[in-house]
C-alpha cells in the first residue's frame, strides 16, 4: 500500500496536527471529484447492464468490444468505487462538524442516513442494477461509524492493517486458483449457459427482470466479502484525510508524489488485470489479474486523485471543476438515474437491447450520458439547491420536511454525500 501511504503522508506533512475541520460551506474539491467518479462507475456498471460479461466473464469476439473491455477494465474497473468511498469517509467528517454546529446528536443523524442509503440500494439492487453499492456503504458505514474518534495516525495504521490483511488473502486465493486449475479455460459450456438464461431474463418482462435482480443478490453478497476490506480501508483513509482538511491543504510537491507512486504500482497491475480479464493473457489467468487490480486498485486511485488536483489548480482545471462539481453535488440522483436509463434501454422494461450491442456500443452511450448529466447538473442546481434524492435522504436524515438546515432559512452548506 505504498500509494496510500504516500498519500497520508502526504496529508500528514501538509496539514497542522490536531486541526479539526471547520467548514461552513461546501468543499469545491469533494464535489468535483465526486462528479468525475460518475463516469468511472457508470462505464463498469455499463458492463453488466448492457449484457453478461459483466456477471458471467468471458471475452468477446469482435476487436472493438475487446478494446472497449480493456480499457473499461484498466482505467475504471475497482478504481471509482473507491473514489467515493474515500469521498464518503472525508465527508463524514463535514458531517460530523455540520451537526456539531447544529447542536445535534452525529449518531442518530448517522443512523437514519445509512438506513437511507441501505433501502434506497435495496430498491435499485431489486429493481434496476443487482451490482449497487449503496447497500454496501450503509452496511460498512457503521465500522466507519465506530471508528469516529480515532486520530488521523489511527485511522492511517488501522486502513494499512485491514488493507494488509485483506489483500493478502485475495491474492492467496487468486495464486492458488491458478495454480491447482490450469485448465481453467475449459468450462464455456456453463457460461454459455448462464449467459443465455440472463440474456431471455433480461429481455423478458417486468417479473422477469426483478426475478432475474433477485437471483443474482448472491453477487452482491460476494462483492461485499470481496471488497468490503477494501472499502473499509480506503474509508479509513477518507477519514484521516478529512480531519486534516487534506484536499484543501495538501501542497503541490505533495500531490506530485502522491501522483508519481500511484502511476509507478497504478499503472502495471491495472494492466495486468486487464489482460487477465480481456486477453492477451490466458483465461486461467483471470481470477489472479483480478484480485491483483482489486487489492492495488487504491494506487491509481489516488494518482487520479493528485492529477485531477493539480490540474484543478490552473485556469482551465478550475473550469472543468466548475463543470464536474454540479454533478458531484446531486451524485446519488445521477447515479441511481444512470441504472434507470440502462435498464430502459437495456432490459425488457424498455428496449430490451440487453445483449444485443456487444461492449464498445454500451461504452459509448454511458459517455453520452455522463455527458448530458454534466450538462443538465448546473443549470438544475441554479434553481433547485439539491438533488431530488439528495433532497429525499436529507430530508430523511434530519426528519423535516424542508432540509434547509434550520427552520425557514438556509444553513452553511457541507458535502453531506
Amino acid at each position: 500500500m505504498h500509494t496510500g501511504a504516500g498519500l497520508v503522508a502526504t496529508l500528514r506533512d501538509t496539514a497542522e496536527t490536531g486541526t479539526e475541520p471547520r467548514p461552513r460551506r461546501r468543499v469545491l474539491e469533494v464535489d468535483a471529484l465526486r462528479g468525475f467518479a460518475l463516469l468511472g462507475i457508470l462505464l463498469v456498471n455499463s458492463l453488466t447492464m448492457a449484457g453478461p460479461y459483466g456477471l458471467v466473464g468471458g471475452r468477446p469476439p469482435g476487436a472493438a468490444d475487446t478494446v472497449a473491455l480493456w480499457l473499461v477494465q484498466f482505467l475504471a474497473q475497482s478504481k471509482f468505487y473507491l473514489l467515493f468511498s474515500f469521498l464518503f469517509g472525508y465527508s463524514f467528517t463535514l458531517q460530523a462538524v455540520s451537526a456539531e454546529r447544529a447542536g445535534a446528536r452525529l449518531g442518530p443523524r448517522t443512523m437514519r442516513r445509512l438506513l437511507g442509503l441501505f433501502v434506497l440500494g435495496a430498491l435499485h439492487a431489486v429493481f434496476l442494477y443487482v451490482g449497487d453499492i449503496l447497500t454496501t456503504y450503509a452496511l460498512l458505514g457503521l465500522i466507519l461509524f465506530a471508528a469516529r474518534r480515532a486520530t488521523p495516525e489511527g485511522a492511517y495504521r488501522a486502513a494499512l492493517w485491514v488493507w494488509g490483511v485483506f489483500g493478502s488473502v485475495l491474492l492467496l486465493l487468486g495464486a492458488l486458483a491458478t495454480l491447482a486449475d490450469p485448465g481453467a479455460d475449459a468450462a464455456p459450456g456453463a457460461a454459455a449457459a448462464e449467459a443465455a438464461g440472463l440474456t431471455a431474463a433480461y429481455r423478458g418482462g417486468f417479473a422477469d427482470v426483478v426475478g432475474a435482480n433477485l437471483e443474482q443478490l448472491w453477487f452482491a453478497a460476494v462483492a461485499l466479502l470481496t471488497i468490503g476490506g477494501l472499502v473499509v480501508a480506503v474509508f479509513l483513509l477518507g477519514l484521516a484525510a478529512g480531519k486534516r482538511q487534506w484536499l484543501t491543504r495538501v501542497s503541490t510537491a505533495g500531490l506530485r508524489r502522491v501522483l508519481v507512486a500511484g502511476l509507478c504500482v497504478g499503472v502495471p497491475t491495472a494492466a495486468f488485470s486487464a489482460a487477465g480479464t480481456a486477453g492477451p493473457l490466458p483465461a486461467r489467468w483471470e481470477l489472479l489479474a483480478g484480485m491483483a487490480g482489486t487489492v492495488f486498485a487504491p494506487a491509481l486511485t489516488a494518482a487520479y486523485v493528485a492529477a485531477l488536483l493539480l490540474w484543478f489548480g490552473t485556469p482551465g482545471g478550475a473550469r472543468a471543476a466548475g463543470v464536474l462539481a454540479p454533478a458531484g453535488r446531486m451524485a446519488l440522483t445521477h447515479y441511481l438515474t444512470q441504472s434507470l436509463v440502462m435498464a430502459l434501454v437495456f432490459t425488457g422494461y424498455g428496449l430490451g437491447l440487453y445483449g444485443r450491442l456487444g461492449i464498445a456500443v454500451p461504452v459509448c452511450l454511458a459517455l453520452a450520458l455522463y455527458a448530458a448529466q454534466l450538462a443538465l447538473s448546473g443549470p438544475l442546481l441554479r434553481r433547485y439547491r439539491l438533488g431530488p434524492v439528495e433532497w429525499l435522504l436529507r430530508a430523511f436524515t434530519h426528519f423535516r420536511e424542508r432540509p434547509d438546515g434550520r427552520p425557514g432559512g438556509r444553513s452553511h452548506e457541507v458535502n453531506e454525500r
